[in-house]
C-alpha cells in the first residue's frame, strides 16, 4: 500500500515527513517535561538541584554534542546516523520511564541528549540533500513548524500525560513513536554522505566536544554558582582554551572536522548569527514570560502553555510560507523584518501590567508567531543553501549549535537581570522590574539581529542563482 502512495514524485516530502517524526520527538522533549518536576519530584524523592539536572542534563549533552553529531552523518551516512540516533533516543525513553531514582533517570536524559545530538543535525541535512534548492526553503518552513508545534504542545501535553497517566507516560510515549520514526526512515529515506570524507578527525572531535560541554555548563549554572565563582570561571576558561584549540587544529589538518572555508561565505555567517541572536533574545523570554503567566497572572502551568498556542499556530502556518518566500525572492528581507518584528513584541511584552488580560498578551502573541516565522525558516534555508551538499550534515549542526549555544546564553542573560532586581523575599514589584528590564535588553538583540541580516546575508542567496546542488550559493 504505502509503496503505491509513494512515487518518485512525492518520495522527496514523504522524506519530509519521516524526518518530522524523529524531529517532533527531540523537540517535544525540551518542553514536555517541565509541567511534570513536582510529580517526579515527590515520587523520586529529588532535591531541588537534582530536579534541575533532569532539564540541564538533556540540553547539556544536546549541545555539547551536535557538531560531532553532524559530522558522523556526512562521514557514515546520514539516514544510518539519524536512525541510530532515534534508537539512542527511544531506548533512553523508555529508560527514563521505567527509572526509580534522580540520579537514574538524570543518566538517562543525558543519553537521550546524545540521540538528540544525533538526529538533529541529519534532519537538515537530510532535507538538503533530498530538496532542490528551489524547494528548500518550503521544506526546511515545513520543518520549521513542526518543531514549533513539538515545543509548544510539550507543557499541554505534559500537564494532560501527568495528570492523567503518571508522569512515566511523559517517556514511554517516545517509544512506539520511535519505533515508528525507525521504520518510517528505512522505507522513505535514501542513504546520502560525504563522498569526499576521508577519515576521522578525533582531535577536532574530543576540542569541539570539550568546548562546547563547558561553555553550556558554565551558562547553566552560572547563576546557580555566581559569575565569578571558581567553578563557573573554570568552565569558561576551559570552553575558550578548547574551541581556540579547535580552530587552530581545523585550519592546519588536511581533512578537519570543520571546513572553516565555510565561514568565507558571508550569507552563512549571517545566518548563523542570526540563529544564535534570535535563540539568545527568545529563549530566555519563553521560559520568563511563562514564570509571569503563572506567578503574576495566576496561570496553570497548562494554561500557559495553552497561551502559547495563537504564537504557535502562526508560527505552524506562516513558516512554510514564509520557507516558500525564500525560495523564491531570497532570506534577506524576511529575517530582518522578522527580527525587527520580534524586537516589538518583546518591547510590548514589557509594558504588561500585574493584571494584564489575556487580550493583552494576544497583540505580542501574533507579532511574535510572524516574527520568529520570517526569522527562523529563511535562517536555516539561507544556511543551508549556503554550503555545499556534501557538507550539509556539518553545516546543519554549526546552525543547531548556535541556536543551542543562544537559548542557553539567553536564559542565563535573563536570569541574571531578573535576579539584578529581586528583593529578599521577592515581591511582584521586584519581578516586573527585572522583567521589563530582561525584555527591553532582549528587543535590543533582536534589533541588532535585524542589522546583522540586513549586512551580511545576500539578498538572493542562490535561491534564484540556478546552482547546482553541491556548490554553495556564493563563491568563496
Amino acid at each position: 500500500m504505502l509503496a503505491g502512495l509513494v512515487t518518485e514524485e512525492n518520495k522527496k516530502w514523504w522524506t519530509l515527513a519521516a524526518v518530522a517524526v524523529g524531529l517532533f520527538m527531540i523537540m517535544l522533549d525540551n518542553t514536555v517535561v517541565n509541567v511534570a518536576l513536582p510529580s517526579i519530584q515527590r515520587d523520586l524523592h529529588m532535591q531541588l538541584s537534582e530536579l534541575e539536572w533532569i532539564v540541564s542534563g538533556y540540553a547539556l549533552a544536546f549541545a555539547a554534542l551536535m557538531l560531532i553529531g553532524g559530522k558522523l552523518a556526512d562521514a557514515y551516512g546520514r539516514r544510518l546516523v539519524f536512525v541510530l540516533g532515534i534508537v539512542v533516543f527511544t531506548g533512553a525513553s523508555l529508560w527514563c520511564g521505567l527509572a526509580t531514582s534522580g540520579s537514574m533517570l538524570i543518566a538517562a536524559r543525558v543519553v537521550q541528549g546524545v540521540g538528540a545530538a544525533m538526529m538533529n543535525p541529519a534532519t537538515l541535512s537530510i532535507i538538503a540533500a533530498t530538496f532542490p534548492p528551489r524547494q528548500r526553503g518550503t521544506a526546511i518552513g515545513i520543518w520549521a513548524g513542526v518543531s514549533a508545534l513539538a515545543l509548544a504542545i510539550g507543557p499541554l501535553v505534559g500537564g494532560l500525560l501527568t495528570e492523567h497517566a503518571g508522569w512515566n507516560w511523559i517517556f514511554f510515549v517516545n517509544v512506539p513513536v520511535g519505533i515508528v520514526g525507525i521504520a518510517a526512515s528505512f522505507l522513505l529515506i535514501d542513504e546520502s554522505r560525504d563522498e569526499t570524507h576521508e577519515r576521522l578527525d578525533l582531535p577536532g572531535l574530543a576540542t569541539s566536544g570539550i568546548g562546547l560541554f563547558a561553555l553550556t555548563y558554565g551558562l547553566i549554572e552560572a547563576n546557580n554558582y555566581g559569575w565569578g565563582s571558581v567553578r563557573i570561571v573554570t568552565a569558561f576558561v576551559v570552553a575558550a582554551v578548547a574551541l581556540v584549540v579547535f580552530v587552530l587544529l581545523e585550519r592546519h589538518r588536511r581533512a578537519p572536522m570543520l571546513d572553516l572555508t565555510l565561514f568565507r561565505n558571508r550569507t552563512y555567517v549571517g545566518a548563523n548569527l542570526v540563529m544564535l541572536l534570535v535563540a539568545l533574545a527568545m529563549f530566555g523570554v519563553f521560559f520568563f514570560v511563562s514564570l509571569y503567566m503563572q506567578n503574576v497572572l495566576g496561570y496553570s502551568a497548562v494554561e500557559a502553555g495553552a497561551a502559547f498556542l495563537p504564537m504557535t499556530l502562526l508560527i505552524i502556518v506562516v513558516a512554510p510560507l514564509a520557507g516558500r518566500a525564500s525560495d523564491r525572492w531570497g532570506s534577506r528581507s524576511l529575517m530582518a523584518t522578522g527580527m525587527v518584528l520580534l524586537a516589538a513584541q518583546l518591547a510590548y511584552f514589557s509594558q504588561l501590567s500585574e493584571d494584564a488580560s489575556f487580550w493583552r498578551l494576544l497583540p505580542a502573541l501574533v507579532l511574535g508567531g510572524f516574527g520568529m516565522s520570517m526569522t527562523m525558516t529563511p535562517s536555516s534555508a539561507a544556511a543551508m543553501r549556503a554550503v555545499p551538499v556534501e557538507k550539509a550534515g556539518i553545516g546543519s549542526a554549526v546552525l543547531n549549535a548556535c541556536r543551542q549555544v543562544g537559548g542557553s546564553i539567553g536564559i542565563a542573560l535573563m536570569g541574571a537581570i531578573m535576579a539584578s532586581r529581586l528583593t529578599r523575599p521577592p515581591t511582584t514589584a521586584s519581578f516586573m522590574s527585572g522583567f521589563e528590564r530582561a525584555l527591553l535588553v532582549a528587543a535590543g538583540i533582536a534589533l541588532a539581529g535585524a542589522i546583522v541580516a540586513a549586512i551580511l546575508v545576500r539578498p538572493h542567496d542562490g535561491s534564484q542563482t540556478g546552482e547546482k546542488p553541491g556548490r554553495p550559493a556564493e563563491a568563496a
